[in-house]
């Protein structure tokens, strides 16, 4: 409540200074005048002021001019156009609300951090790691996957990423929340010969991408 009065205080005392500079057109002045007398009302009444019963130009009725019907009138005008101030500033509010859970709705609720230390698997070749996040129930991904390139002597193929491999999943959302289980799956894929095995030149391949291994965790 004082936040809304001390801003409509910062707004008539601006609007006044516009009032006496003299510089406003009288179609600009009469405007203005009566937005500072709206503004009034709704001050008073969220106050729970008294309400000033006003003419059209904005200035306050006499009520020793003015008859007792006109007063009523007045006021009856006055009263319903401050309600539909309220009810309007009340609107804004509800779809300012709704629009800050429908975005908190839509942004992820919680990340998963993953920090890869090290693949204690002997695979013998060059492989690619795998990481992701599986719905078991669903049985489907609801992650992209996260890769990482192995080679064969058991160190990433990116040397300069060897103690910086690590990946945040920023998928999880109010959705994924209410899901009942969610795993994290690592996958590894070997890529060389079709055969370990295989070591006749003449039939030796190489580049293919065979599944290796497959873990997982349940992170929900």
């Amino acid at each position: 409540m004082f936040r809304n009065v001390r801003r409509m205080i910062y707004d008539l005392i601006e609007w006044r200074s516009q009032i006496l500079s003299g510089t406003l057109p009288q179609d600009e002045l009469k405007e203005l005048k009566k937005k500072v007398t709206a503004k009034i009302d709704y001050g008073n009444r969220i106050l729970d002021l008294d309400l000033v019963v006003r003419d059209e130009d904005g200035n306050i009725l006499d009520p020793e001019q003015t008859s007792t019907i006109s007063l009523f009138r007045a006021h009856e005008i006055a009263s319903k156009q401050v309600e539909e101030r309220l009810q309007e500033e009340k609107s804004q509010k509800q779809n300012i609300d709704i629009n800050r859970q429908a975005k908190f709705a839509a942004t992820p609720s919680f990340a998963l951090f993953v920090n890869l230390k090290n693949v204690v698997c002997k695979i013998g070749e060059d492989a690619e790691v795998l990481m992701s996040l599986y719905d078991p129930l669903e049985s489907k991904f609801i992650s992209e996957n996260y890769l990482v390139r192995w080679s064969s002597c058991g160190l990433p193929k990116d040397i300069d990423r060897l103690h910086n491999l690590r990946a945040v999943f920023t998928d999880l959302g109010s959705k994924d929340l209410k899901r009942e289980k969610i795993s994290f799956v690592c996958q590894i894929v070997r890529v060389g010969r079709m055969e370990l095995r295989d070591n006749n030149t003449r039939k030796l391949t190489s580049g293919l991408r065979r599944p290796f291994g497959v873990a997982g965790t349940s992170v929900l």
